[in-house]
């Protein structure tokens, strides 16, 4: 037997005829239900806020597709689902990097002025690599 729902909302709604986007339309499929068959994840990166380098602050924002980013490590994480990791953040090829496990813009600041490069590594719990992206930008003198 299969279940049947509705939500009725009253006031303020859309007009007759028209349909807004539900929720799942907006944010994909809730985060409390495992997933059968989860697509490959995926990592969207925009270029700095160009307004803010002429100060030398860099500011990128960055999304994930297929992959909440929550601060969650360790072998026994890979078997969430939907599926969760973070963020590694390389400046200028340092041989060192930092993580991001908050999904918010990554801010970097004191770079000198000229040509630089962030790596932004979406990884699983166990630090493994998915996917990549490389952001170039300039510090104006």
């Amino acid at each position: 037997m299969e279940a049947a729902s509705e939500v009725v909302s009253a006031g303020n709604g859309a007009a007759a005829g028209t349909h807004a986007p539900s929720a799942r339309d907006v944010r994909g499929p809730s985060p409390l239900v495992a997933l059968d068959d989860e697509a490959p994840a995926r990592l969207i990166v925009d270029p700095p806020l160009a307004e803010r380098l002429a100060g030398g602050r860099v500011f990128i924002q960055y999304r994930t597709e297929n992959l909440r980013v929550l601060p969650v490590f360790g072998a026994g994480a890979l078997d969430v689902s939907p599926r969760v990791g973070h963020v590694h953040i390389t400046v200028d090829d340092a041989p060192w990097h930092f993580i991001d496990a908050s999904g918010e813009t990554v801010v970097v600041v004191g770079l000198a002025p000229g040509p630089h490069r962030i790596l932004f590594e979406l990884a699983d719990p166990t630090h493994r690599v998915i996917d990549s992206k490389t952001v170039h930008f300039t510090i104006p003198e």
